[in-house]
């Protein structure tokens, strides 16, 4: 069943409204029609089954017929910071980290970071990166939306980390701490129980200098390995959201 995000005041006490591109979606592209369903969710605390009552051009109008549980968010909330990486890569850590669980995406400036931020673009790029969490929260039939943050300069990152339960990042080089055992060791301190936030950071295509990794381990983050194979900035972020959710059971494991 088609699923839709709106503004609280969209899902009201007996009905649902959907407008624009929503509105043009389900009845361009789906070809709904009166009596078809769709389900709902305000992104915070309601989540609804509605019938269409009306079709009107760029608004669809629907009564709500079944409130749903709100029970597809992890236990855990997680972050993901990633390196501002070349060409649409962002575009695919916003959809695919989206789709496995992250609660919030925080893009950052690093050191070896070689695209040319434009402070003029950022507005466009940033409605554009919300966009892309908002139409994969439906596909996979989350509860919530990921906010998708403005970027953050490397000091704006390294203060995070007093904000969070446990941080981590990613570092190809590392010789000591793998993954697995540090979230098994945070798990066993109560650092992974539900409710908490921790956060994982992913550095650009040549990855952290080591001098970023000692700025980054003084402001509290701890250094981890993601194995003996080198990762794809992009996929460095898919892996380790991964892992972190197994871990924690919200993947069978």
């Amino acid at each position: 069943m088609q699923r839709y995000f709106v503004a609280p005041e969209q899902l009201r006490a007996d009905t649902v409204v959907l407008e624009g591109d929503d509105a043009h979606h389900l009845q361009r592209v789906m070809r709904a029609e009166i009596g078809d369903q769709f389900i709902c969710s305000n992104g915070l605390d309601r989540e609804v089954q509605a019938r269409i009552t009306a079709l009107e051009k760029g608004v669809v109008t629907a009564q709500i017929v079944k409130e749903l549980a709100m029970n597809a968010e992890s236990a855990v909330q997680v972050w993901v910071a990633q390196s501002l990486p070349k060409g649409d890569k962002m575009e695919l850590v916003i959809q695919k980290g989206t789709e496995i669980g992250a609660a919030r995406f925080l893009p950052f400036l690093s050191e070896r970071t070689v695209v040319q931020y434009d402070a003029r673009k950022e507005a466009r790029r940033a409605e554009r990166w919300q966009k892309i969490a908002k139409e994969a929260a439906e596909q996979a039939h989350r509860n919530c939306v990921p906010k998708v943050e403005a970027v953050l300069t490397w000091n704006e990152l390294l203060k995070l980390a007093g904000e969070v339960d446990a941080a981590w990042i990613c570092y190809e080089k590392e010789d000591g701490s793998q993954l697995r055992p540090a979230l098994r060791k945070a798990l066993a301190a109560g650092k992974l129980e539900p409710g908490r936030r921790v956060l994982l950071a992913v550095g650009p295509e040549g990855g952290f200098t080591p001098q970023e990794i000692a700025a980054a381990e003084a402001a509290g983050f701890e250094s981890v390995s993601l194995g003996a194979r080198i990762l794809r900035t992009e996929t460095a972020a898919m892996v380790g959201l991964t892992c972190l959710f197994y871990e924690t059971g919200e993947m069978g494991g």
